[in-house]
């Protein structure tokens, strides 16, 4: 998942960006709001992390034109404004989250992951598919070539999570985080996370002409469409 941070500071956005790539995310880095609104119109971002006190075009201006735009790509405000006037001024502009500094780096990743999964309503597919493999998020079934499957709770929100990152390499230490929601990865959890990876896999996979989940060893799984 691709993340920008648009942050004048040199120093805090390389800080950021280490961190950021250390927990497994693609980062960009704009130093001004020119350079970050030009970034988003060319590329895709799961995420955009923006400084308010910019050269030349602040980050409430970039926001404001960006939802004008409507772009619903989540936003995470960051910024040495802590006024409640601030705050209030960068959600009604169309942040999804604010953060003042000085923060603390958990801190932040917390916030980010619960913004990636949260996602924002408009962006998130309601209908998940990969080749013969459908999801419906909302009806709860899954289909593989018309056949219906049935999961359990834990495999449905595996294989949702593995949907939404087809074709990406998906780790145990993301999966420990995001869908058991432990932030400190242990054997005896990557043993229940190998149980419940080989269940799924079984259900969806058996008796079908190719797998769609592949382990990466030493890594972690990946679902792909055949010949990718």
């Amino acid at each position: 998942m691709r993340i920008l941070i648009v942050e004048d500071e040199t120093k805090l956005a390389q800080a950021l960006k280490e961190s950021l790539e250390y927990e497994g995310f693609d980062v960009d880095i704009a130093h001004t709001g020119e350079d970050g609104f030009f970034l988003v119109n060319e590329r895709h971002f799961d995420l955009i992390l923006l400084d308010v006190m910019l050269p030349g075009r602040d980050g409430f201006d970039v926001l404001s034109t960006l939802r004008k735009r409507d772009l619903q790509t989540p936003v995470l405000i960051l910024t040495a404004k802590d006024t409640v006037e601030d705050r209030v001024s960068g959600l009604d502009r169309g942040a999804d989250d604010y953060l003042v500094k000085p923060f603390a780096v958990p801190e932040l990743l917390a916030r980010i992951r619960a913004m990636l999964r949260r996602g924002r309503g408009e962006q998130r597919a309601v209908v998940l598919k990969a080749a013969d493999l459908e999801m419906n998020v909302v009806t709860r079934d899954v289909l593989r070539g018309g056949q219906a499957i049935d999961l359990t709770a834990k495999e449905f929100e595996l294989l949702e999570y593995l949907l939404r990152r087809q074709g990406t390499v998906v780790t145990r230490e993301m999966l420990a985080r995001d869908v058991w929601n432990v932030s400190v990865r242990a054997v005896p959890l990557d043993n229940v996370i190998d149980v419940h990876m080989t269940r799924l896999r079984k259900k969806i996979d058996q008796g079908f002409a190719y797998p769609a989940i592949h382990t990466i060893r030493g890594v972690g799984f990946i679902l792909r469409e055949p010949n990718r």
